[in-house]
């Protein structure tokens, strides 16, 4: 695998994100949070404004997730529907580096959103006089990009076999099922069919866990778990996102075009 033709098609993959004007998101982001302070600012100062610090970190995540997701699903679909697939795919570029390489281009164009808008997320903040955990958001944050790339990884995978609306319904599911997969364990426990149980436990072992990624209601508060269960939590992450990819180039690579 050249490390080289990989980056060089993240690099591509990254300009082509950014010309899609998502960082148009950024504006987006700072006109919602500069509504938020102004609507709520007698809730947020009775609340010593713990209201608009998690307003702020769920906007910022749920924005990141809605790119991750739609930019993703259509990564490699618009390569095959523009049959630009077929002019890479013969160059000594393997659909591997493909693969890797679009996947690494758009988690760049992620860390950049995520980034610029946590720097106006604490702007405002402190322009607002509100005090903030700086360590233990910044923390969430970090995992937050873990979580993208995951979901960059299910996107990738989804798009890979069925079509960008398809894969971008199902890549929300899992998104949505990966959050709540523990609470549907919970509920397979208090069921009397075991048949339920056992479904909702082989749910939750296929699917990634995502609550072990987000840290942003604690983050508010500066509570996080300890060093050792937060790198347990990253080494998690870390090995879903390239299980996910490397089924992702089983499926592309039994492709035809």
């Amino acid at each position: 695998m050249g490390w080289v033709r990989i980056w060089a098609i993240a690099a591509n993959g990254f300009r082509e994100v950014i010309r899609d004007r998502v960082l148009y998101f950024i504006g987006f982001f700072a006109l919602l949070l500069g509504i938020a302070s102004r609507i709520l600012p007698e809730i947020a100062a009775a609340t010593d404004g713990k209201i608009l610090l998690d307003f702020g970190l769920g906007a910022i995540g749920l924005l990141s997730v809605v790119v991750a997701i739609f930019v993703g699903t259509g990564l490699i679909n618009k390569e095959i529907e523009k049959r630009t697939v077929l002019v890479l795919i013969p160059k000594p570029i393997s659909r591997a580096e493909l693969m890797i390489g679009k996947h690494l281009g758009l988690w760049g164009v992620l860390a950049i959103l995520v980034a610029v808008m946590g720097g106006i997320y604490f702007s405002l903040l402190s322009i607002s006089d509100i005090a903030y955990p700086l360590g233990s958001i910044v923390v969430s944050l970090v995992y937050l990009l873990i979580e993208l790339g995951l979901l960059v990884a299910v996107a990738l995978l989804l798009g890979g076999f069925t079509s960008s609306l398809l894969a971008t319904l199902l890549a929300f599911g899992v998104y949505l099922m990966g959050h709540f997969s523990r609470d549907l364990v919970e509920l397979g426990n208090l069921s009397d069919n075991k048949s339920v149980e056992v479904f909702t436990q082989t749910l939750y072992l296929i699917l990634p866990d995502l609550s072990r990624l987000n840290f942003r209601n604690e983050a508010v508060y500066g509570l996080l778990p300890p060093t050792q269960e937060l790198l347990a939590h990253a080494l998690y992450g870390g090995l879903y996102t390239m299980l996910l990819l490397a089924i992702a180039v089983f499926i592309f690579s039994r492709r035809e075009f």
